[in-house]
């Protein structure tokens, strides 16, 4: 061999080399770290936090689905024949002028927007019968005696703001021994029609009214309710009490006929009879005294009556006059209104008949 035989070179030491590669890779992974927006990327905002929102909902369990048993058969009754009130061919029930029949406002008549009748007033379960009905005594601690159903036509004249004008009115009086209609009329040429009407029961007390209504360019009413004591008024203005032998504007010629047609006797002259009246918005005492003996010519002819009358109590207070005939079951023959500044409404019997 030769002198010289080449000796194997020794290898580098592993140990420097596995720390420089660890040292290279590390800086590596900081830059990537520290640099996200390499390549044209942008670094995601960081999230915002939201705050905790929650929901309660209630889950029902599913309701068992019912078996509905047929309902039994309907049971027929035999349906008892309810004779009904008819209604009459007067013009709309109505009175604001007619004397005695209104203490608030003017006599004159107004325009109406709407020529129809009240509803019924009635009560449902004791209605009228539409055939007219004979006087009918009624027992009570003072005595009675209704009228039997008429319809009474009268000539009217007025003066209202220093104008006189002309008008027709009537008064519908039906009955049928429990239950009762009262109704009046105005109406004038160029002026229109107002109207008042009463329904309710015949009692030992007379008449005992339901329901009251006034109707002119707006409809009114009175409901009388004798269980609660008091009397509701639809203009809303404060309720009043309720009084036994209570009327109101359209009833309270037909109470007054009543009264003395059940005992003539019992009213002289100088004797007065005090009613409860209510109207549309209110209610006050009108004590009507007995005057005297008076024989009329009116445009049905000759009636001997009974006038009575009611005078103001107050500034504002209308003065009335009635003057009751007996051969018309003590119903109105005359009725005049006088205003206190002098206006004045007198409506003078024309007709009298049976309703139809």
């Amino acid at each position: 061999m030769n002198a010289l035989t080449a000796q194997p070179s020794a290898a580098p030491p592993l140990r420097p080399l596995l720390v420089l590669t660890s040292a290279v890779v590390l800086a590596h992974v900081l830059l990537l770290q520290a640099a996200p927006a390499h390549w044209g990327m942008e670094a995601e905002p960081p999230l915002k936090l939201r705050p905790l929102i929650t929901r309660s909902i209630d889950i029902k369990p599913p309701q068992p689905t019912a078996t509905l048993a047929a309902p039994p058969p309907p049971v027929r009754r035999a349906a008892a024949a309810v004779p009904r009130l008819q209604q009459n061919t007067a013009p709309a029930l109505s009175a604001q002028a007619p004397a005695a029949i209104e203490s608030i406002a003017p006599p004159v008549p107004e325009p109406v927007v709407a020529n129809t009748p009240p509803p019924s007033l009635v009560p449902e379960p004791r209605p009228p019968t539409a055939e007219a009905a004979p006087a009918a005594p009624v027992a009570a601690a003072a005595a009675l005696t209704i009228p039997g159903s008429m319809r009474l036509k009268y000539s009217m004249t007025g003066r209202s703001r220093n104008m006189d004008y002309h008008a027709a009115a009537q008064l519908d009086w039906l009955q049928d021994g429990e239950a009762y209609q009262a109704s009046m009329v105005v109406s004038a040429f160029g002026l229109g029609e107002r109207s008042m009407a009463s329904r309710g029961h015949i009692t030992g007390d007379g008449l005992a009214p339901t329901r009251f209504l006034d109707k002119s360019r707006s409809e009114r009413a009175a409901h009388f309710q004798p269980d609660k004591g008091k009397i509701t008024f639809s203009a809303n203005t404060p309720d009043v009490p309720w009084q036994p032998g209570a009327q109101d504007r359209a009833s309270v010629f037909v109470q007054l006929a009543s009264l003395l047609a059940g005992d003539p006797a019992k009213y002289p002259v100088g004797s007065s009879v005090s009613l409860y009246t209510v109207g549309p918005t209110g209610a006050d005492t009108w004590t009507f005294v007995v005057e005297a003996e008076e024989k009329l010519n009116l445009p049905a002819g000759e009636f001997g009556t009974v006038k009575l009358t009611r005078k103001p109590q107050r500034d504002y207070d209308q003065a009335v006059e009635a003057w009751l005939a007996p051969s018309l079951a003590w119903l109105p023959a005359r009725i005049r209104i006088t205003q206190h500044n002098g206006d004045f409404v007198d409506q003078q019997l024309r007709v009298a008949e049976k309703p139809l």
